[in-house]
């Protein structure tokens, strides 16, 4: 996932936010800090965190958990006033994205309509197990893998169609994203919502990235990926 976003997003120009600590490190390796790896939270060593001083490819000095969309909104929203067309993307867990600073800035970006990209990094992991009514509902959507299928067979057979049919079909998309998952959370608070995608499959999730980056949808963006901490070790 850290590759393919490094690959599709030009860092540090695109600003890419992370949540939390430990989904930093593959990153720092990819950012000019591999020889100095060993040293995270080392006296004088790499922070265990993102941190502005430590390199221009970490916008936003992350601590706390469940910060990163509320930065990522600030951070695209100043770019709008400024006229800068630099993309922003905040990568979330799927502990993280349950606490109420995290709601209130999905709220206020897709309220604002505010073109920024959210990747939910979903693992089933946090400090200890996920619980609740969002993790429930998480499992709701990777239950329904069979959506994400026949969706992407709907888009290829729409794609050569009138622009008037297409839209057509966007409305049964959605009827058929209810029937299958019961409707989305995501995008009741304005969101464009992607997924579920195998974030170890880069060749599929590359070309999602890619048209996120490039799509004109006026809001915000969710991606749902699917990964599996410390896959192959």
């Amino acid at each position: 996932m850290t590759i393919a976003l490094h690959y599709i997003f030009d860092t540090p120009n695109d600003k890419l936010i992370w949540d939390v600590g430990h989904q930093t490190y593959p990153h720092k390796i990819l950012t000019g800090r591999k020889d100095k790896i060993r040293t995270v939270r080392q006296g004088n060593g790499l922070s265990g965190f993102t941190k502005r001083a430590e390199s221009e490819y970490d916008p936003f000095g992350a601590a706390h958990s469940s910060t990163s969309i509320s930065s990522a909104l600030g951070i695209a929203v100043a770019n709008k006033l400024l006229n800068k067309s630099n993309e922003v993307v905040a990568v979330i867990g799927d502990g993280a994205i349950s606490a109420g600073m995290a709601y209130e800035a999905m709220n206020n970006a897709g309220d604002s309509k505010t073109k920024m990209i959210v990747v939910l990094n979903d693992n089933d992991m946090s400090i200890s197990k996920p619980v609740g009514a969002m993790r429930s509902y998480l499992a709701k959507l990777l239950s329904g893998k069979l959506y994400f299928s026949f969706r992407e067979i709907l888009k290829l057979i729409i794609s050569s169609f009138s622009k008037r049919f297409s839209a057509k079909a966007g409305k049964a998309e959605d009827f058929l994203r209810s029937a299958v998952t019961g409707g989305t959370l995501f995008n009741s608070l304005g969101f464009s919502y992607v997924g579920p995608i195998d974030g170890h499959d880069l060749d599929t999730l590359i070309p999602v990235l890619k048209k996120a980056k490039e799509s004109q949808h006026d809001g915000p963006i969710m991606i749902h990926i699917k990964t599996k901490k410390g896959k192959g070790y």
